[in-house]
């Protein structure tokens, strides 16, 4: 778990248990990190791949370019080819598709917490703490008790979007129109056992209490007073990160820029009786752009990726995604371009995005009182995260209710048209869009901005950092041969470079030392 460490008091941390392949440079005044460089070090070039194809081919194959957000990937290419047709799915249609995307959400929430963030609480850094045997009791990986637990209960939940989408991952059961086809009442019913079967867990294994009960905690002092008003919130999944997170100081490193984006996901469907966060009438999770708490309209229209640092062909500024380019640069002689990422900016402004960035959108009071009072922080992040499903699963139920199987699931679209289209969700780990154009039914044009892409994007055209560089500014490190606390920052991002990169050939750096590494 070593770094390495050169005379110029640079480390250089290449991160395990993130998804895909990441480097991190910092430069340390004193024990601090003054400056940070983030470097996805594969090229992703799957919007090369779909000009040519098929108007439809985008449904098969964007699903396939990330193992866990693949149900996210196949919401936004159909809803870009709905927009160029013209089409909107029957409410049915729309409660199948909200049904699998949220599930994969929280499963992915509670994977990403017990097996990614958590094990670093067992770093030998804290082995002096008083709850560091407990730590290795739980979360050491592939061992602990609930590592064990939340990989049995995350993998029964996937069986919801197996029973209405045929498999999961990589689903290809949303078409232009709607589904490929009905759920029987079979599916139905079975969905409802295994969705009450992990509601239940989730209430008595993460939250300590039920979700009624959570609704009621609006403020840091409501926190304050749900942790302490019984031992099983306490002991709870979420009432031990609390208390573990606060206790090495989460709360105060890993700020970032205080901007958030949301693109909005989970449409309501007609006559539901499920409503949307905040001031939304279209969506549960509210679409919209943050700066602190204020929240402001969200339009694609704003968006524009650089690459003035990123390992393609330069182009002036940042370009929206419908003439976005990527045309891969390998060699950079004056080394400027350190990253296959871009650099997503809204109105040239960085933008984190995830599940606090949709609590904010949706004006979720706890969260925003956490950020008026204490800012934003590795500790705020991870917590949406783990308390999303509470916002998801009660619609969840509904939708699984209301659902009518013997209803229509599917509007007719004989073709796709020419034109061009905008799918936007949000994915597992935050805002995700697709551009498509499409002329004579074949793609025309494809541009894909992750999740990843907004939170570990290198310096933008006028040199400004990237979210998760600008959150590790001011890291305080203790070890540089350990630095746990750079771990922290970046984990709590979720960092997902499967979907943000993929790779080309050419010359490789290898790093002896991996920060996180499962020995």
């Amino acid at each position: 778990m070593d770094a390495v460490l050169t005379a110029k008091k640079t480390i250089e941390v290449p991160l395990s248990r993130v998804e895909g392949d990441l480097e991190i440079r910092a430069e340390l005044d004193g024990d601090h990190v003054s400056n940070a460089f983030s470097a996805g070090v594969l090229y992703r070039g799957f919007e090369k791949m779909m000009v040519g194809r098929g108007a439809l081919d985008g449904l098969v194959i964007t699903p396939r370019i990330c193992g866990i957000c693949g149900t996210a990937h196949l919401t936004a290419a159909v809803k870009a080819l709905e927009e160029i047709a013209g089409v909107k799915p029957p409410p049915n249609a729309v409660r199948v598709r909200n049904l699998a995307l949220a599930t994969e959400h929280v499963q992915s929430d509670v994977r990403h917490a017990f097996l990614m963030f958590t094990p670093d609480f067992a770093n030998p850094a804290y082995r002096d703490f008083p709850w560091h045997e407990e730590v290795v009791r739980r979360y050491q990986p592939f061992k602990g008790d609930t590592v064990k637990e939340v990989i049995n209960e995350s993998k029964r939940i996937l069986e919801i979007v197996a029973l209405l989408g045929g498999q999961w991952p990589h689903s290809s059961f949303m078409v232009p129109g709607g589904v490929a086809a009905k759920p029987s009442r079979e599916d139905q019913s079975q969905c409802r056992f295994v969705f009450n079967r992990f509601r239940a867990w989730y209430e008595r294994a993460i939250l300590g209490c039920s979700l009624d009960r959570w609704a009621d905690v609006r403020t840091c002092g409501d926190l304050e007073a749900w942790l302490d008003e019984d031992a099983s919130h306490r002991q709870s999944e979420l009432g031990f990160y609390i208390r573990v997170a606060r206790d090495i100081g989460l709360d105060g490193i890993g700020r970032g820029p205080g901007n958030f984006i949301s693109y909005g996901q989970l449409d309501l469907p007609d006559d539901t009786r499920v409503r949307g966060m905040g001031d939304s009438t279209t969506h549960l999770i509210s679409p919209g752009f943050v700066r602190g708490t204020d929240v402001q309209p969200f339009s694609h229209r704003h968006v524009a990726e650089h690459v003035a640092h990123s390992r393609f062909a330069d182009y002036d500024g940042g370009k929206h995604p419908f003439s976005g380019e990527t045309t891969p640069q390998r060699r950079d002689d004056d080394g400027r371009k350190y990253s296959w990422v871009k650099a997503p900016r809204y109105d040239g402004i960085p933008a984190e995005t995830g599940p606090l960035a949709e609590l904010l959108a949706g004006q979720d009071p706890l969260f925003r009182d956490i950020i008026d009072t204490e800012g934003p922080s590795a500790f705020a992040r991870e917590l949406a995260r783990l308390v999303r499903p509470t916002a998801l699963l009660p619609a969840m139920g509904t939708w699984l209710t209301e659902m009518d199987v013997e209803g229509t699931f599917y509007q007719p679209v004989p073709e796709i048209p020419d034109g061009e289209g905008f799918g936007a969700t949000q994915a597992a780990r935050g805002a995700l869009g697709h551009w498509v154009k499409v002329a004579k039914g074949k793609i025309e044009h494809y541009q894909i901005v992750t999740p990843t892409a907004w939170n570990g994007s290198p310096r933008d055209s006028d040199g400004i950092r990237g979210p998760w560089e600008e959150a590790l500014v001011g890291t305080p490190v203790k070890d540089p041969d350990n630095p746990v606390e750079m771990g922290h920052v970046i984990r709590s991002f979720d960092a997902c470079l499967v979907c943000a990169v993929h790779a080309v050939r050419g010359t490789t750096t290898v790093c002896r030392k991996t920060l996180g590494a499962t020995p």
